[in-house]
């Protein structure tokens, strides 16, 4: 294998229209999402997979696997995931009823094919605006780009003042602030809200900022978002 190959992983599952076998392969820092809206990097057109269905990133050398708060679930191994959950050689992922099979293994032929079909998913960018996708709760499929550096999540009420509304009765008045650093990183903080802010199923402490990076997947109330560094 490569220098250029090394570290990767592939997705591979089979297109429940046409019967073939589709393949991507992961980019060493790549982030993917999976779901049944085209705008994902891994679409798969199945009825019970949610429109945005779980997200892949990279962090700390692995790939880890988030569900987005899908209406049936993300599993691993047959275990349903409650939590982000570290990816290996041979797991196979389970959307309900989709099966994909995750590989550590990539050869330079796969990923060279992968470069030319499209398939190759790399790093998020760094040319566009960073944006939130609301994947569950009242306002799911919305799209928000973050176009400020600061703004403030809050419960939607008649004279809430907050960048996002939510009409999450489970969000407090207001409940998370999103902002850039000084040092140019993204973080989340949360306002001492009633039911907390959780980032990729860890509980923020209040007024205590935690770093956002591309993938991470917020939750407040019954609202989950996820946040990707760039809308491109």
């Amino acid at each position: 294998m490569s220098e250029q190959a090394e570290g990767l992983a592939k997705i591979t599952w089979d297109d429940p229209d046409s019967g073939e076998l589709r393949e991507y392969v992961l980019a060493e820092g790549a982030t993917a999402t999976i779901g049944r809206s085209p705008n994902n990097q891994i679409a798969i057109p199945e009825r019970h997979v949610s429109r945005q269905q779980a997200v892949i990133s990279f962090r700390d050398g692995i790939f880890m696997i988030s569900d987005l708060g899908s209406a049936n679930g993300t599993f691993v191994n047959d275990k349903r995931l409650t939590d982000p959950f570290p990816l290996a050689h041979g797991d196979i992922i389970r959307l309900y009823v989709p099966v994909l099979k995750f590989s550590a293994i990539v050869t330079e032929e796969e990923h060279e094919q992968a470069k030319i079909t499209g398939t190759l998913i790399v790093p998020a960018g760094s040319g566009g605006k960073p944006t939130l996708y609301i994947t569950s709760g009242p306002q799911e499929g919305a799209e928000i780009v973050i176009l400020t550096p600061t703004l403030k999540i809050g419960r939607a009420t008649r004279n809430s003042t907050w960048d996002i509304s939510l009409q999450d009765r489970a969000v407090s008045r207001p409940h998370a602030e999103i902002k850039l650093s000084d040092d140019g990183e993204w973080i989340v903080t949360d306002l001492d809200s009633a039911n907390g802010t959780i980032v990729n199923g860890v509980p923020v402490v209040a007024n205590d900022p935690h770093p956002l990076l591309d993938g991470y997947v917020i939750t407040v109330g019954e609202t989950t978002l996820l946040f990707r560094t760039s809308d491109e």
